[in-house]
């Protein structure tokens, strides 16, 4: 959606929600001590944080708000802390994995989704693409040249072969108590899949992402879940398996075929938006990619780097993108201040 469609949906969903609009210039200004604190809830994942802190870097340098926190907290506890007011925004409502309760309180109007993020997030089934195109500059040749697909893996299970159960190969699933984990459990039967390959539960998201990793790097085939924004995805060359298109009745049924991509967006508790009509106009504008997400995870993961710094490093990387969001001098602003 282009940037003028982009305000003028953002402005009727505000109006819709009874926020007065105020003609607001969007410019950069110096530190008030009269703009209150705002505050961020630091959801419990990479991306999460990394948004959060390039849209303080933002505010603070580009928009003078010099009085920045981040409340730690779980998708329930941050929800809640955005209803009452003590959490003032959420830069990542994965929406559908808490449709019931973001419908009610947007539709209390406690809070104000000002769209998405990022949307074309990912989750599903992977091989390292040396498997299927081989990496002349690792000297690997290609195993599985005609492989693309989820039901061409049983012609090559035995290239994934399960250490634990030489009969058959290994897929590696999720961990336990994850939705996911049950859904890719299901999927492996309802693609016949079960009869040539174990489902190997990964122990901890660290144990399932090190199988990946330790397979990438000694050049060894990998077949398992994985999803996206996350810093392995940024790191490895890896090939999303083909399943059917995503359906809404054959997902509600037997999920055989794909991960649905869900709606990650921003959303601002309304009394703090009433007060900022300015943040808002800014957040409203807010928009990034899983792929650069990819790239800034995987910066924060090989130079050991902090959120802050990602964030800069996001800065620095995808200049030409976010100074489309802000204007020319609130850019300025934040590029001075880099």
């Amino acid at each position: 959606m282009n940037t003028s469609k982009r305000r003028f949906w953002r402005g009727a969903m505000l109006l819709a929600a009874g926020v007065a609009l105020v003609a607001v210039p969007l410019m950069g200004c110096a530190p008030d001590a009269d703009r209150e604190t705002v505050i961020f809830g630091d959801l419990q994942w990479d991306s999460a944080l990394v948004n959060n802190r390039i849209a303080a870097f933002i505010l603070e340098h580009g928009y003078g708000y010099t009085d920045i926190e981040f409340i730690p907290g779980d998708t329930v506890t941050i929800h809640q802390g955005l209803v009452r007011g003590d959490v003032h925004i959420n830069m990542e409502v994965w929406v559908e994995n808490q449709q019931e309760a973001f419908d009610q309180a947007t539709a209390a109007g406690d809070i104000i989704d000002l769209g998405n993020n990022f949307d074309d997030n990912w989750q599903g089934w992977l091989v390292p693409r040396y498997v299927i195109y081989g990496d002349p500059d690792r000297g690997i040749e290609a195993m599985a040249p005609d492989l693309r697909s989820v039901f061409d893996m049983p012609e090559y299970w035995e290239l994934f072969r399960d250490p634990e159960d030489p009969s058959k190969g290994r897929f590696v699933n999720g961990i336990p108590g994850w939705e996911a984990t049950d859904i890719n459990s299901q999927k492996l039967v309802e693609y016949g899949l079960d009869e040539y390959f174990t489902d190997f539960i990964a122990g901890s998201d660290a144990a399932l992402s090190g199988s990946m990793a330790g397979a990438y790097e000694r050049g060894d085939p990998w077949f398992g879940y994985y999803w996206a924004p996350t810093p392995a995805l940024g790191k490895f060359d890896m090939y999303p398996l083909e399943e059917p298109p995503f359906d809404e009745e054959i997902w509600a049924t037997t999920r055989a075929c794909a991960y649905p991509s869900n709606n990650v967006n921003v959303a601002v508790n309304s009394e703090f938006a009433e007060r900022n009509p300015g943040i808002v106009e800014f957040l409203g504008n807010y928009r990034t990619e899983t792929e650069q997400h990819n790239v800034v995870l995987a910066y924060l993961d090989e130079m050991n780097a902090s959120y802050e710094e990602a964030a800069m490093f996001y800065l620095r990387e995808f200049e030409d993108w976010w100074t489309q969001w802000v204007p020319a001098d609130v850019a300025d602003a934040v590029k001075a201040a880099l």
